[in-house]
């Protein structure tokens, strides 16, 4: 059996206006026993406090993208997120032998995205337990955000176990009781499922599992001067991890022109229209369905 998992962090607020994450970091630090459990530590970590204070997603740039070794040990990285991520490096990590065994980071969106757990690598571990969850949550979609060969820089890439939920749709800066409540559910049954583990409980979990796997992102259609020239099709708006094929409607264009997608091989977009990602160039990002057996 693998080595029993003894420290496991929460983390909230990695983006300063995604409230769930947040509100339910600040309820299990008011209520411990709700995630505690007998044979493993939890910590809760609100991990950018002053992006959730001024309500915006961060304050010089986004914290999720500060995790990779070169930028933690790059000394003349010093704005507020790249100084944040170092400290959260040091009392999780070090990134590559961290102190922590597992890291689940909370997230929402505004996409219509359900319950999805974005994992950041193949370890065995983090596949049986989506293949777990998403056996007894139907709600559950996995996305495996693997870029092969390069490093990730999200910071629950700092530990091999963990992974991120991203929830929605919601807007920015709000809260919804119905997500609020399932994501509450789905970080209690991790928890358990950590403790049957560490009682030697759950050797015999074996399962299917759909990943969908990225692929690219695609970025809005633009002028010559850079300008968005399209919105999501009223089509596809909302259809996050439904086939997309050849012919599709796409995007919608500004004088009532229909951009359809052209490529032969059908995908899956998630992260349609998600509104953090305008400022990345990013429309959605492009899956491919893949089923294995854990």
């Amino acid at each position: 059996m693998e080595k029993k998992i003894n420290k496991l962090a929460i983390v909230g607020g990695t983006h300063g206006n995604e409230f769930i994450g947040i509100y339910l970091v600040k309820k299990f630090e008011k209520f411990p026993d709700l995630i505690s459990r007998t044979n493993f530590e939890t910590q809760t970590l609100l991990a950018n406090p002053q992006a959730f204070e001024l309500v915006r997603r961060y304050i010089d740039t986004d914290l999720n993208r500060c995790f990779k070794l070169q930028d933690l040990e790059n000394q003349t990285k010093t704005n507020y997120e790249e100084t944040r991520a170092k400290f959260i490096n040091q009392m999780l990590g070090p990134k590559g032998n961290p102190e922590f065994d597992f890291v689940l980071d909370l997230h929402s969106t505004t996409a219509n995205m359900g319950l999805t757990l974005i994992l950041v690598n193949n370890h065995l571990f983090n596949l049986k337990m989506a293949s777990y969850l998403s056996s007894v949550e139907p709600d559950v979609k996995v996305y495996g955000s693997l870029n092969p060969g390069s490093e990730n820089s999200f910071v629950n890439s700092i530990c091999k176990l963990g992974f991120a939920i991203e929830v929605g749709p919601i807007a920015q800066a709000t809260l919804k009781a119905d997500l609020f409540e399932k994501t509450e559910r789905l970080v209690q049954t991790i928890l358990d499922f950590i403790k049957n583990f560490n009682e030697g409980k759950l050797h015999q979990i074996n399962g299917e599992l759909t990943i969908y796997k990225h692929l690219k992102v695609v970025d809005y259609p633009r002028s010559e001067d850079g300008e968005i020239a399209a919105m999501i099709h009223p089509k596809l708006q909302g259809g996050d991890y439904q086939q997309l094929n050849q012919g599709d409607p796409m995007f919608l264009t500004f004088d009532g022109q229909t951009i359809n997608y052209d490529e032969e091989n059908s995908v899956w977009p998630i992260f349609i229209n998600e509104a953090a990602y305008y400022e990345k160039g990013i429309a959605m990002c492009l899956t491919k369905k893949e089923c294995i057996t854990v």
